[in-house]
């Protein structure tokens, strides 16, 4: 199942819940002994949250600089899921310090409201990652060929999978076409299967041939099937699968080409 919460997607609900307690426990201990600083120790944290997300991001465009540089308004996608997590704490830990130097009093609240965040942050990611895999199977819907000859995704045993849910009406699908025509080339050995949702075969012809695309494995569902199977909640939606078809990971909503390549990198190798 692909999980969310009303129109968000469980990680961001997961990531305000997360800052929520880091900040109610950064100013809680703001309070002992004989002091008053919650105020300052909660903006303090949250400060140096930002701070954190902004150096793991910028890193993550540092490692994936030739993808974005063909691209670069791809860089503002952050719901893209692109960070550098090893790069954003210790800038939120060193900001910490600098701006506790003369108020070394809140130091230690804000420190460990942040490690306590840290910690909730992995801890919840972890159960979330395992409740996904165990709850999505690898789908076994009856597809169709552009020749209209039937096909199951079973054809592609043996090798990693990702597959993309999407139709082309819809834009973010549309914008993210190219990623997966450059990726195809560049991994071999993974079948990225493009399932459209619910359209005629002329109309996926049409739309492909007008955009120029070469998609190697573009399959018919015209029930929708595979959505359904996954229970995703919106196109696009990309599942990734191991050779053994396992659940690795999903992508909810436009990928770009530097995130769907780090994902490759995390996933697979």
């Amino acid at each position: 199942m692909v999980i969310g919460v009303g129109p968000f997607s469980i990680k961001l609900v997961l990531l305000a819940i997360v800052l929520l307690l880091a900040w109610s426990i950064a100013r809680f201990l703001a309070k002992y002994p004989k002091n008053d600083k919650r105020k300052a120790a909660g903006g303090l944290l949250l400060d140096a949250v930002f701070w954190g997300f902004v150096a793991a991001r910028v890193a993550h465009i540092i490692q994936w600089r030739d993808e974005y540089l063909q691209k670069p308004l791809s860089m503002l996608a952050v719901s893209d899921g692109g960070y550098l997590w090893w790069a954003g704490f210790p800038v939120a830990i060193v900001y910490v310090l600098w701006r506790t130097r003369k108020i070394r009093i809140v130091r230690q609240p804000v420190l460990m409201g942040l490690a306590a965040g840290i910690l909730i942050w992995f801890a919840s990611n972890h159960w979330l990652g395992m409740m996904q895999r165990s709850s999505i199977d690898f789908p076994d819907v009856q597809l169709a060929t552009f020749d209209q000859q039937p096909v199951s995704l079973s054809a592609y045993r043996g090798k990693p999978v990702v597959l993309n849910l999407w139709a082309s009406w819809c834009p973010p699908c549309r914008r993210e076409m190219p990623a997966f025509e450059q990726a195809q080339e560049q991994f071999p050995d993974i079948a990225f299967v493009m399932v459209n949702q619910g359209e005629s075969l002329k109309k996926v012809q049409d739309f492909l041939q007008a955009e120029q695309l070469m998609l190697n494995n573009v399959l018919l569902d015209p029930a929708s099937g595979v959505m359904h199977q996954v229970r995703a909640r919106g196109l696009p939606t990309t599942l990734f699968f191991d050779a053994q078809r396992q659940l690795q990971g999903v992508h909810m909503g436009e990928i770009t080409a530097a995130g769907l390549k780090s994902k490759i990198a995390q996933y697979f190798d």
